[in-house]
């Protein structure tokens, strides 16, 4: 049983929101070598993944609408957005999607004003994942002060981040986490109050990688971001091929699992092309390590009481 404080609340669901596709190298999806040179075999590898789903997620809880994540926009056909200069947009990275595609027009098709959305969590700032902040300039964007550090400036670009892309508007509010573990997890945010939409740290990807724990009534979702590529690489303890710490990515991974165990965990990755199916039929991580195998649950997540200090985490 996890040891958070906080309760499963009625009436929060989850939704997948499709933003284009994407494809990168095989050895980015799973990660070749050590160090440097495994870094190196992500630039100079030659096969092309399949074309995998852009996710983003959206919360609609009784508290507000709390979007994670928001993929991709169209302008990357445009000439000149990606830095020619930079060796991972030139070889290995390819995206395609409409203006239609972006989570602002996909929200508006739902009945979703994008303009009321109450807070937008970011997993980190990669492009594919900051690519809609655009359509979100009167909600709360919640950054892991480390990852916002990381992203900005000369230094930023060259680490394959776009802080030039970023809306001149964005001032983020910088997550601080509470010593209040989460399960396997040492620190935890919660967002809401009733303590059912939690945040935590899952660096690995990025050195400020976050993760986004929604219990619910039936089921415990874990929106990764891209703590792995698939369930099966989580599973198997498989680091990607750009995780700049390869232990930090390899713990998170061993926390993930270690959760599947304690709680009816639906594991959604923002690339795996099984995540949304997961999503729909509630489809949990079954025990044991590097099965790759899932289960559907009808049972009830356990509930666990008391909450605090929410508030003052957020500043």
């Amino acid at each position: 049983m996890s040891n958070i404080l906080g309760t499963a609340t009625a009436g929060v669901e989850v939704f997948a929101i499709r933003t284009g596709s994407v494809r990168i190298r095989e050895n980015q999806v799973r990660g070749k070598g050590h160090g440097r040179r495994r870094l190196l075999r992500t630039y100079t590898g030659v096969a092309w993944s399949d074309w995998l789903p852009i996710y983003a997620w959206v919360i609609a809880h009784p508290e507000g609408q709390i979007v994670v994540d928001t993929g991709e926009t169209a302008q990357v056909a445009e000439p000149d957005y990606f830095p020619s200069w930079h060796p991972y947009f030139r070889r290995g990275l390819e995206e395609r999607l409409t203006p239609q595609d972006e989570i602002g027009p996909q929200l508006e098709n739902r009945w979703i004003d994008s303009r009321q959305v109450r807070r937008v969590v970011m997993t980190h700032l990669h492009t594919d994942h900051a690519g809609g902040l655009r359509h979100f300039p009167n909600s709360e964007i919640l950054v892991e002060p480390r990852e916002f550090a990381l992203a900005s400036g000369l230094n930023g670009r060259l680490r394959g981040y776009l802080p030039n892309r970023f809306p001149a508007w964005l001032r983020p509010t910088f997550m601080k986490f509470l010593p209040v573990p989460y399960g396997p997890f040492e620190r935890s945010l919660p967002l809401t109050d009733a303590g059912d939409v939690v945040v935590v740290p899952t660096p690995g990807h990025t050195a400020g990688h976050v993760s986004v724990i929604v219990r619910t009534v039936e089921v415990t979702y874990f929106l990764a971001g891209d703590t792995s590529y698939t369930e099966a690489l989580m599973l198997d303890g498989q680091v990607d091929g750009v995780a700049p710490d390869e232990d930090a990515a390899r713990d998170t991974l061993r926390r993930i699992r270690l959760l599947a165990e304690r709680e009816p965990l639906v594991y959604l990755p923002a690339h795996d092309p099984q995540s949304a199916d997961r999503l729909l039929a509630k489809q949990v991580v079954r025990e044991g390590r590097g099965s790759g195998l899932s289960e559907t649950v009808a049972s009830k997540a356990v509930r666990v009481t008391g909450f605090q200090e929410r508030h003052d985490a957020i500043q």
